[in-house]
């Protein structure tokens, strides 16, 4: 088994979990600045 999987589907998935992820740490940064902001 190649260590690279040429399924051009997982790996829009894997792309899209990982831009999914970086906008709810966004989001997630965003509410706490607001909370913390005075």
């Amino acid at each position: 088994m190649p260590v690279l999987d040429p399924n051009p589907q997982n790996g829009q998935k894997k792309m899209l979990l990982v831009f999914g992820a970086f906008l709810l740490i966004f989001v997630i940064i965003g509410v706490i600045a607001s909370i913390a902001s005075p």
